[in-house]
């Protein structure tokens, strides 16, 4: 893991150089929740890239996992754009052309969000809480349920080999400013996993 190449600019934290907030990611209300494909791929991406913080080899098969879904999912966007400008659409015209790679890429993304999200959620409101402990308890709520026995292992070897809070935290940034932007950006994913959660489990969004 590149974790050695994490440039914080001066006077900011590690967020700042995401090349898209989930804060960001434009959901409208008035359209049912619609949220922006390109948007939402954009962040997905960047987040990723927290595990070259938490510089672990053992996060590579996590992050590559996470990456391959959205990559299925960029992969359609680009092969039908006009159908694809928000992800629920992108769900909808899929599915219509008998065709679900997209949408099942989508299934798992949403789940390897829900765990980042829950795993630094947990981690950032309770202070003296280690990483390792906080992924765990997010792993057996989000994709322990839906992993088989090959693939749990993986997972349990990356939460073991999280680096402590405070060597984590320190490459993040100034803690006070850290904390402040991740609680925003938190809240904003939360937000999004929840309502592509609700989306994925419709009629509408079965194969």
């Amino acid at each position: 893991m590149a974790s050695a190449a994490i440039q914080v600019p001066a006077g900011g934290t590690y967020l700042d150089t995401f090349k898209k907030s989930f804060t960001d990611v434009p959901v409208d209300a008035a359209k049912g929740n619609a949220i922006g494909t390109e948007e939402f791929l954009d962040a997905a991406e960047s987040l990723v890239t927290i595990f070259d913080a938490l510089g672990s080899v053992a996060f590579s098969p996590v992050k590559s996992d996470m990456l391959g879904n959205v990559k299925k999912i960029r992969e359609r966007f680009l092969a039908a754009p006009v159908d694809s400008q928000t992800v629920q659409d992108l769900v909808r015209n899929e599915l219509k052309a008998k065709s679900h790679k997209a949408t099942e890429g989508l299934v798992w993304l949403v789940r390897g969000l829900e765990f980042t999200c829950k795993g630094l959620a947990a981690n950032v409101s309770n202070s003296s809480e280690e990483l390792a402990d906080s992924f765990r308890s997010a792993y057996a709520v989000t994709l322990k349920p839906h992993h088989g026995f090959l693939i749990k292992p993986i997972f349990s070897a990356a939460m073991s080999a999280c680096p402590y809070r405070k060597d984590f935290y320190a490459k993040l940034g100034p803690e006070d400013l850290v904390n402040a932007q991740l609680k925003e950006y938190l809240a904003a994913l939360e937000k999004i996993v929840d309502i592509l959660k609700e989306f994925l489990a419709s009629k509408e969004a079965k194969w």
